[in-house]
Parts: C-alpha cells; structure tokens; sequence
C-alpha cells in the first residue's frame, strides 16, 4: 500500500510555526553538513509535537467543556512529557549523520 492511499491524520498549527518548520527544513535539506542544524530540527520536532498533541487532546477536551481542573491536569500531564521527550530527542538528533538527518528532514516535509 503506498502512503498516499494510507489512513491518515492531519493537525492544524501556527503560520509561525509552518514558516520556521520550511525553513528549518529547507536548511536541512541545503546544507552540505545538516548536522549543525540538529538543535533547530529537534526543537522543530518537539513544537510539532506539542502543536499536535494540543491539537488532539487539549482542544477537544475544551470542545466538550470538561471542567477547568481536568483541562489543567492534562496540559501539566502533556508539559511534563514534552519535558521529559525534549532532552531525549535532542540527544538522539545530535547523534545523527548527514543521510539519517536527511532522510527525518524529508520525512516531516512529507508530512506537510
């Protein structure tokens, strides 16, 4: 089965959001060594995390009016995986070759 006749989701996130990934991205897929941009591309990968978790979790527990302190408790759930997700994927990108960044970078595109 090829991606394109896969099931699939999408999210909705910020034009800032949108204009940093592109560029992020596009420095990637440019630059002769990408592995400089390993801070940018792993920071993009965590605010696209948290963009689409929000998107999934928080705004449809808004929808439905659940109660304020239920709300709190799972956006302080979400900060703290985000918290404990964040270091790990730095680490993991900063051990990345040039090809393997290449192939994340092109792969998040895909997914725009």
């Amino acid at each position: 089965m090829t991606t394109s006749a896969k099931p699939s989701l999408r999210f909705f996130h910020s034009a800032a959001l949108r204009t940093r990934s592109k560029k992020v991205l596009a420095a990637v897929e440019r630059d002769e060594d990408p592995t400089q941009h390993a801070g940018a591309l792993a920071m993009l990968v965590v605010d696209l995390t948290e963009a689409g978790l929000k998107y999934y979790f928080l705004k449809p527990l808004h929808q439905a009016q659940v109660g304020f302190v239920a709300r709190q408790t799972a956006s302080l759930g979400m900060a703290g995986s985000l918290r404990v997700m964040s270091p790990i994927i730095r680490s993991i990108l900063a051990g990345t070759n040039a090809t393997q960044m290449r192939v994340i970078a092109r792969h998040i595109r895909q997914l725009m």
